[in-house]
C-alpha cells in the first residue's frame, strides 16, 4: 500500500494545517495510508503525544482512516522527520514551504545553492509534494 507521510508542528499551525489538508488529499488521490509526524524537540522539553496530535488532527479534520499518528523525539527536527519518512517506507512525502527553507538552510552548509526538493527526492527515493502556502 503506498504510504504518505506529513510531518506537523503542533499544536497545529496555519502552515501545519494546510501541509495537512494536502497531505490528505494527497493520500485519497493514492487510497494510500496516511502517517501524521511531528518531532518533539528534546531541547524543548515538549511531551506531546500520539493521542495528543491525534486529537488536535481531528479536532480539525474530523476522523480519518488509515491513518497512524507518530510523535519522534529528536535534537534536529529535518534529521528526525528524514528518519521517520525512511523508516516508514514513505511513497510520498508532503511538506510546506517553511519546512523546504529550512531544509535548504541546513543543506546549504554543505552544498552552494541547493535544489532541497531534488535533494530530498534523491535522499528519499519519494515522491516530494511541496505547499506553496496556507490556506484559510
Amino acid at each position: 500500500m503506498t504510504q504518505v507521510v506529513v510531518p506537523v508542528r503542533y499544536p497545529l499551525s496555519r502552515h501545519s494545517r494546510a501541509t495537512l489538508s494536502e497531505g490528505i488529499d494527497t493520500a485519497d488521490a493514492e487510497d494510500a495510508a496516511l502517517t501524521v509526524l511531528h518531532i518533539d524537540l528534546y531541547q524543548n522539553g515538549g511531551r506531546v503525544t500520539r493521542s495528543m496530535l491525534k486529537d488536535a488532527v481531528e479536532s480539525e479534520f474530523g476522523a480519518l482512516s488509515d491513518t497512524r499518528y507518530s510523535v519522534r523525539r529528536g535534537l534536529l527536527v529535518e534529521e528526525s522527520i528524514l528518519e521517520e519518512i525512511a523508516i516508514q517506507g514513505a511513497d510520498v512525502v508532503v511538506i510546506g514551504k517553511k519546512q523546504v527553507s529550512r531544509w535548504r538552510s541546513m543543506v546549504r552548509r554543505l552544498v552552494d545553492d541547493p535544489d532541497i526538493e531534488q535533494y530530498l527526492r534523491s535522499e528519499l527515493d519519494c515522491q516530494v509534494v511541496t505547499v506553496p502556502g496556507e490556506t484559510a
